[in-house]
């Protein structure tokens, strides 16, 4: 496909946020633009408001398979699983099918970091955008992370480098997607429910790779034995991270100091004044920086950059402290992994809330967190049963019909001292239009409650 869309049929796949985006973008570049979605026209009112005046052929409620097989270009939306009947119509046809990150790419013209992993990436996503702008540049910063990538090659601003947390879902249909510097974090159980096994996963987490050649940058956290695996297969060049090790060319922790090494230079990032803590925060902290260095950044700024953030919205956020309980909002704790290493920011007496939307994966990793640290699970959604089945044995458990019910229940439960973790290990699509609605209405009830605030 070439950068000329003028007349192109486009069929794009779901009408959500990147949907949105991709239509105006597409239709801006001279594509006769059909829309697709099983969602009624009264369901999708706000998307069709935001493309009002845009000649679009709408097709809602239903997929025609006509489209999928007549179309030159077809751009599919994260939400919509490869293995979509009319998808693998369409591919055996002949059609061009691509993602919302692959169509973007094709009309960029700057540097691409690109940051994949199970659990940290939104973290390390913005930390590394952060960076780049105390050291001068100009990033643009999207992708999974909110902002879809085909906002940059709509618009007219000007930009140094794009910054972009990157989902397997987007890995699905690229073709020519090349990160300057891809990074993977982390490969834990997940998305099972999408994917069927580990593998499928795995495989399309390493698709990040896939493009780049031997200029380019894989950086990759050998502490991980899944991400380890891909040191022998990258064409790219390997750039090691560490938490466990000394690294004669890579970035290491260790005795209180972050260690950069490349190509003969090392750079010396003290801990002890980061305002972001944990120790799953340093390999967040390490891949921003070694990023962003091997991008040209300056050492002094970058730390400064580091030094300075703390941390996102949603991510273990202390809400309030209330008659000797303090309460955390996790609802960005999507998954087992993630709920793993909020577990292990208490010593114990934790009241944990989890539950939601369930993703096929298993729960067995947070039995030993469970029976040691939490003391009350209350239990969510559609994966309460299922939750109950693997942790409900290990500590006192108890079903809530509703968030707000949760947190009263918890209010009840928690003794002074202890601490009331909303981590909820699930999606939030059962019960909320995402993890942002799940978050809100959380803090709401927990600002509720009556007592005296202490903070």
């Amino acid at each position: 496909m070439t950068n000329n869309l003028m007349n192109n049929r486009v069929l794009v796949v779901g009408l959500a946020r990147t949907g949105v985006s991709c239509a105006r973008f597409l239709a801006g570049q001279g594509a006769r633009v059909t829309i697709t979605d099983m969602k009624s026209a009264e369901q999708l009112c706000q998307q069709m408001v935001e493309l009002a005046g845009i000649p679009i052929v709408w097709e809602l409620g239903r997929h025609e398979e006509s489209s999928f097989l007549t179309s030159d270009l077809i751009v599919v939306s994260p939400g919509v699983p490869m293995e979509h009947p009319l998808l693998l119509a369409a591919h055996a046809a002949g059609r061009e099918i691509v993602s919302e990150v692959e169509l973007a790419y094709r009309f960029m013209t700057v540097p691409l970091v690109a940051i994949t992993g199970t659990n940290g990436k939104t973290t390390t996503t913005t930390l590394v955008g952060e960076i780049f702008k105390v050291c001068g540049y100009r990033p643009f910063v999207g992708g999974n992370i909110g902002t879809p990538l085909v906002e940059l090659a709509e618009s007219t601003e000007q930009v140094d480098f794009v910054v972009a947390e990157i989902s397997s879902f987007q890995l699905e249909w690229i073709t020519s997607f090349r990160p300057s510097v891809a990074v993977l974090l982390n490969i834990t159980e997940d998305h099972l429910d999408r994917y069927g096994e580990m593998a499928a996963y795995v495989a399309a987490k390493a698709r990040i790779f896939e493009n780049q050649t031997s200029g380019d940058f894989a950086l990759l956290n050998v502490d991980d034995p899944l991400v380890s695996s891909f040191a022998d297969s990258v064409k790219s060049r390997v750039f090691p991270m560490s938490q466990k090790i000394e690294l004669a060319e890579g970035i290491f922790h260790r005795d209180g100091a972050i260690t950069y090494r490349h190509d003969g230079r090392e750079e010396l990032f003290p801990t002890k004044d980061f305002r972001l803590k944990g120790a799953h925060n340093i390999e967040n902290i390490m891949a921003a920086l070694a990023a962003t260095l091997l991008s040209g950044c300056d050492a002094e700024r970058a730390g400064r950059a580091v030094s300075s953030f703390s941390g996102l919205r949603h991510r273990m956020e202390l809400v309030r402290t209330m008659k000797g309980v303090a309460w955390y909002e996790d609802s960005k704790g999507t998954n087992v992994g993630s709920v793993v290493k909020s577990l292990e920011s208490f010593p114990g007496n934790i009241t944990l809330i989890a539950g939601g939307k369930d993703k096929g994966g298993s729960y067995l990793p947070l039995v030993s967190l469970v029976k040691e640290r939490v003391g009350h699970l209350i239990l969510i959604g559609e994966a309460r049963e299922r939750m109950r089945e693997a942790l409900g044995e290990l500590t006192d458990s108890r079903f809530a019909a509703t968030l707000e019910e949760a947190v009263e229940l918890a209010h009840e439960l928690t003794s002074p001292g202890g601490t009331v973790l909303f981590s909820p290990a699930c999606s939030s699509f059962d019960m909320f239009r995402d993890y942002e609605e799940r978050a809100n209405r959380f803090i709401a009830a927990v600002q509720a409650l009556p007592g005296d605030r202490e903070c």
